[in-house]
């Protein structure tokens, strides 16, 4: 049995990892750690019957009491790099859904991960045809002179661009890294609407809107062409094979690794 604790249990993304581990025959659920609900059993916040694992507010002292073997944390950019180091001092394989992370903070998880051995995984996207749709963008770029992104999520998320967009954006810069957007002559704008220009043209840009949960498109112009690649999460069950397949795989890590592509084909 893989022992799991969920960090952000009492969140949208988190009650949707209790449920899902709990279904798992292999995994079992022995703690939930959240800033509020506290003291409140983490399967009924779930929807689901009661389990005896009650949130708690002290990761620390949870992870020394119950000794877990994966860390699965949705909480916030200003508190998952904490979390994650509280994790790996307590030996404890992160898996990592939280975006937003200043790239200072990722790598100073992954040289510690390094250098305890200790495997783990930050996924922008867990939805395995989010991963594809990234691959695919990959593909694509090496045959088409000119891209854009644009990723729409629900008015709630914090970061942005989404960590899937920039990460579709590092994928397409590693193939193509001369790549350069024939943007034409410059006109007046309003400032901001053509989104964030990522690199030489490269633009993301973000929508957040009720009603919308996670939403990609990459946009490809050619001469007398055009190709869109597009991704929806309709709900956030979407999300949890890719984090059954992390906790199981990290199991078998002695590194942090990026990405849940590098889970999948490599």
């Amino acid at each position: 049995m893989v022992r799991v604790v969920v960090s952000g249990a009492s969140g949208r993304m988190g009650r949707e990892v209790v449920r899902a581990v709990t279904r798992e025959k292999d995994l079992e659920l022995v703690g939930a750690v959240d800033v509020s609900h506290i003291g409140e059993d983490c399967g009924v916040l779930a929807g689901l019957e009661p389990n005896g694992v009650l949130v708690a507010d002290d990761l620390s002292a949870l992870l020394e009491e119950f000794k877990p073997d994966v860390m699965v944390d949705f909480t916030a950019p200003t508190a998952v790099a904490k979390n994650v180091i509280c994790a790996l001092e307590a030996g404890v394989r992160p898996v990592i859904g939280t975006t937003g992370m200043p790239a200072a903070d990722l790598e100073r998880i992954m040289r510690l991960a390094e250098e305890r051995r200790i495997g783990g995984l930050v996924a922008p996207n867990f939805a395995i045809g989010a991963v594809l749709m990234m691959r695919f963008a990959a593909m694509a770029a090496k045959f088409f002179p000119t891209v854009e992104i644009i990723e729409l999520h629900h008015d709630q998320k914090i970061d942005a661009p989404s960590g899937t967009a920039v990460q579709t954006a590092e994928m397409i810069a590693a193939v193509r890294e001369d790549f350069r957007a024939n943007t034409g002559r410059e006109e007046l704008k309003l400032a901001g609407a053509r989104g964030a220009e990522y690199r030489g043209g490269l633009r993301i840009h973000s929508v957040r809107l009720p009603g919308l949960v996670a939403h990609q498109e990459v946009l490809f112009g050619g001469q007398g062409q055009t190709l869109t690649i597009r991704h929806d999460s309709i709900t956030r069950e979407s999300f949890m094979p890719g984090v059954i397949l992390a906790i199981r795989r990290v199991m078998g890590l002695d590194r942090i690794v990026y990405g849940l592509d590098k889970l999948i084909f490599e």
